[in-house]
């Protein structure tokens, strides 16, 4: 018996009989023996798999297409910004994710096959930060010339980080499986792998935008409501199926050679009388009308180029991408080869081959955000994300419709956004952020802009994570625990409307001079002319805090100001530039914690070369009456500008 177990090494691998002869000939006893056979049988069950077979596949020995069971805590399908910020979120807060993305890169509507702009907020006090303001600084880092390819490996370098993520790229959700009126699993298609997933887990989310889980017979909208429905009085027509519409764009590049440009035959061939048509601006204040603008080439990232809103814009997704081609190769030409030199000093770069979606459908939540919360405020106490785009209705007609194509409507800067949109009112373990959360074609068309949908994104995952933690449902983290939802946010540098953070307990007992008290406000940012900031110059000034009895300190959160403002760190129109982007100089590049020990200062954490606006870092627990935080260098400016340090 002993024997045969060294004969079925020998079968299986020829390589071995120098190995096994070698043995005998040193006439090694029988449990010496098995224990090498032991060690090298698991040496080749490790190896094998990143070996090349020694048996040429078959139909005889193999299979075509693979089936594989995976299992996570959360399930987040749809890699666009509210996706990756979801999964990020409920990584770092301790639960298993599974991410899942249809396309070979993340992002969405920003990525380098669509290129949207990122945008949300209007005003620089209410900039969006948390993981969205990460991540594009770590493009500045990284990417300082600002190439969209490079752009995509930001976002993917921040989800496989995350040692609680698994990514699954190429990879279309295409059913459920449902456990009574609980999803208990997603089925997905690798088209590159040829592989057959089953994706169990607890709790998923829907962050594609177009709503794939609605296959959980999930409620949910898709169209415009009647006005009435909700008294809508921005919304001029209604109940139908009609959305808004896509977009190809194109990106430029600046030339000194001047030569026509040449569309395909089968792309539209515009003339000056397609355009030929009244633009009126609007009477009332707050509105504004938006028309295609076929002038000035440099300053233009032709969003117009839309169509689709009459059609299922998931459904017919492939012949609204064929008209979007037709349409964009048309303008260029128009424009190119006008006489009036319009487009003088450029040269078509790129066009897009994957439509931007603006509408698909809307799951429907315990709360249906409407344009009457948008204009209000949004005061709500379980606050979890904020807005600031315009009510910005796009008419269905888009592109071939005459005269203004679509509607804004001025909101407030930062209205908020409830808890209550970002889980289904019918099935219990589902939730969604982004493109569909529960909102009114009106209300959404201020909140699915993609700085926005990467807070919702953000406060999903959030949510999911404490759902996981307490072994509870979403609708019951909302009832009981959305206090810790909102503070796990604050924390991690989301500013929530009409509240501010609450500093830590060690930072509010701590004695410290005038001139830092600013800092224990819970403001990590300037707001309304007021800085809530301190100066700090390399190695002179310090931020000190001190207790009258030692205290026990094993960690520190710091902000550092990244400079927010409007658009500042979006990714540029024209592609190619040999122009570098900076991280903003006011922010500390370098930076110790020191706790007094004894008499001496002791570096309980250093670091030369941070790029992040938030910063938490952990030490051995250290007793201490004194804690101070030293910036070394800054990015440029004489002094680092910092709105948060907080002992933990």
């Amino acid at each position: 018996h002993d024997h045969g177990k060294c004969m079925v090494i020998l079968v299986v691998n020829q390589n071995l009989k120098i190995f096994i002869f070698a043995l005998n000939r040193y006439q090694l006893n029988y449990n010496t023996m098995k224990t090498i056979f032991k060690f090298v049988a698991a040496v080749i069950a490790f190896v094998m798999p990143f070996t090349t077979s020694a048996q040429m596949k078959t139909e005889q020995n193999s299979t075509v297409k693979k089936n594989v069971e995976l299992s996570a805590d959360v399930v987040v399908c749809g890699g666009g910004l509210a996706g990756v910020c979801a999964a990020v979120s409920a990584a770092r807060h301790g639960s298993k994710v599974i991410l899942v993305q249809d396309r070979p890169m993340l992002g969405g509507n920003a990525s380098s096959e669509m290129r949207m702009g990122i945008v949300g907020t209007k005003t620089d006090d209410v900039q969006e930060t948390g993981i969205l303001e990460e991540m594009q600084l770590r493009n500045f880092y990284y990417n300082p010339l600002q190439r969209y390819t490079m752009w995509d490996d930001v976002i993917y370098t921040t989800v496989i980080s995350e040692p609680n993520i698994k990514l699954l790229l190429n990879t279309s959700v295409n059913d459920v499986v449902m456990n009574g009126e609980r999803i208990a699993a997603v089925k997905a298609w690798n088209i590159n792998a040829y592989t057959h997933y089953t994706i169990a887990g607890k709790l998923f989310l829907d962050c594609t935008g177009d709503g794939i889980l609605r296959l959980s017979g999930a409620k949910y909208r898709h169209g415009r409501e009647n006005p009435e429905e909700f008294g809508e009085t921005r919304l001029q027509e209604g109940n139908d199926a009609k959305t808004m519409g896509n977009s190809i764009l194109i990106q430029l590049r600046k030339t000194d050679e001047e030569v026509p440009f040449i569309a395909p035959e089968w792309a539209y061939h515009f003339t000056d009388a397609d355009f030929d048509y009244s633009i009126p601006e609007s009477t009332i204040p707050g509105m504004k009308f938006n028309y295609k603008r076929i002038y000035k080439a440099h300053d233009n990232n032709f969003w117009w180029c839309e169509f689709g809103g009459n059609f299922d814009t998931i459904a017919d997704a492939n012949d609204i991408q064929f008209e979007l081609k037709k349409i964009v190769y048309g303008i260029w030409e128009y424009m190119k080869n006008h006489p009036d030199g319009r487009a003088k000093g450029f040269e078509l770069d790129w066009i897009g081959s994957l439509p931007a979606k603006r509408e698909n459908t809307r799951f429907v939540g315990p709360h249906i955000l409407t344009e009457h919360d948008v204009m209000s405020g949004g005061h709500f106490p379980d606050v979890v994300a904020y807005g600031g785009w315009t009510l910005d209705d796009h008419h269905p007609d888009a592109f071939h419709k005459k005269g203004a194509i679509s509607v804004e409507y001025t909101v407030p800067q930062g209205f908020g956004i409830p808890f209550g949109v970002l889980y289904s009112v019918n099935v219990p373990n589902l939730m969604f952020a982004g493109r569909d959360i529960s909102a009114t074609h009106m209300g959404l068309s201020a909140t699915r802009v993609m700085a926005t949908c990467a807070l919702l994104g953000q406060a999903a995952g959030t949510g999911a994570a404490v759902a996981i933690e307490k072994g509870i449902d979403p609708a019951q983290v909302h009832k009981e625990h959305i206090a810790q939802v909102q503070a796990m946010l604050e924390d991690d540098d989301v500013m929530l409307p009409y509240r501010w953070r609450k500093i830590s307990e060690l930072t509010a007992k701590a004695k410290v001079s005038e001139d830092i008290e600013i800092l224990r406000n819970g403001i990590d940012r300037n707001w309304q002319g007021q800085d809530n900031g301190v100066w700090v110059a390399p190695n002179e000034n310090t931020i000190t805090y001190s207790w009258k009895k030692p205290v026990t300190v094993s960690a520190a959160r710091m902000i550092f100001d990244s400079e927010l403002k409007v658009r500042s760190k979006r990714m540029r129109k024209l592609e190619a530039t040999t122009e570098r982007v900076e991280i903003p100089k006011v922010m500390a590049k370098g930076f110790k914690i020191e706790a007094l020990v004894g008499k001496e200062w002791k570096t309980l954490y250093s670091d030369d070369d941070n790029y992040q606006r938030l910063r938490k870092v952990t030490f051995e627990p250290v007793e201490t009456k004194q804690l101070r935080l030293v910036v070394t260098e800054t990015w440029g400016a004489e002094k680092a500008h910092i709105f948060a340090f907080d002992a933990l």
